[in-house]
């Protein structure tokens, strides 16, 4: 057998093995799945109509994070589905946009660690979606507390002052804050400090691995992101979702009549939530 025939023969029982692996690990987390969540489901059934009714309130609501990952893509769903009346990013810097579909965009640049000297920026928004976040790998330790919970904070109590009624927070799936772990502790901390705020109706959002080509790869988070996208070809797993699913998810959720003042969403339900809008 010449060298690259064997070659071919390693190459073809390497694919084979890491085939079948994918399938059985898709077949252990799809055991490990959150149950189906059969109530949004039928909620969903005519989010159209739902939308319509929304977009004639003229309602306006505003963005932090808009030029992070989720952020983006949310801002890009609201475009299209066009829901709100007035769409404000509020920012550390003003961000370049092209097209005629963001010539109506309001941008406020703030100072997060001077955020009482921007609380006119937060007035006036009925709805608010925050999807600020820094890992603790590029701002250490204190810079991401500081971020994923001072300015998340602030920022939500300044908006409930300015008289914001929705709020929609991007967390994490395992978000606890008696976690031993600093990213999930800080992540629940947080959901659970904007609930004391009361209010009228607050959502919180954990994905699992988002699936997602960053602009700044960590080469863990992209070996994550390779692995669950391949399971997520063979089955659903409560383990990672789409990016746009989750920004679709956010927007849906907005326009329903939910019973529930305060609600977790986990990755089953923002699945759900983010195929509604193509039913």
């Amino acid at each position: 057998m010449s060298l690259v025939q064997l070659l071919c023969v390693i190459l073809g029982k390497a694919t084979t093995f890491f085939s079948l692996s994918i399938i059985i690990i898709a077949v252990v987390l799809k055991g490990l799945d959150d149950p189906e969540p059969t109530h949004l489901a039928r909620m969903t059934s005519d989010i159209k109509t739902l939308e319509e009714n929304f977009r004639q309130k003229n309602k306006s609501c505003f963005i932090l994070g808009a030029s992070g990952e989720t952020g983006k893509v949310l801002l890009q769903e609201l475009q299209q589905r066009n829901i709100f009346a007035k769409i404000t990013l509020i920012g550390r810097r003003q961000l370049n946009f092209e097209g005629k579909a963001f010539e109506n965009l309001v941008q406020e640049v703030v100072d997060f660690e001077k955020l009482e000297d921007h609380a006119a920026a937060f007035q006036g928004h009925d709805v608010g979606y925050c999807c600020l976040g820094t890992t603790r790998a590029k701002a250490g330790t204190e810079g991401f507390i500081r971020v994923d919970h001072d300015y998340v904070l602030k920022s939500a109590e300044l908006a409930k002052a300015g008289g914001c009624e929705q709020f929609h927070l991007q967390s994490s799936r395992g978000a606890d804050k008696s976690s031993n772990f600093l990213y999930l502790k800080v992540k629940g901390q947080v959901e659970a400090d904007i609930q004391a705020l009361d209010f009228d109706r607050y959502a919180v959002y954990r994905p699992g691995v988002l699936l997602v080509e960053r602009q700044e790869s960590r080469p863990g988070e992209w070996l994550a992101t390779k692995f669950f996208g391949a399971v997520s070809a063979v089955c659903s797993t409560s383990m990672s979702i789409p990016i746009q699913t989750v920004a679709k998810a956010m927007v849906s959720n907005t326009v329903l009549q939910s019973e529930h003042k305060f609600e977790v969403l986990e990755n089953k339900a923002i699945s759900t939530l983010g195929k509604s809008d193509t039913k």
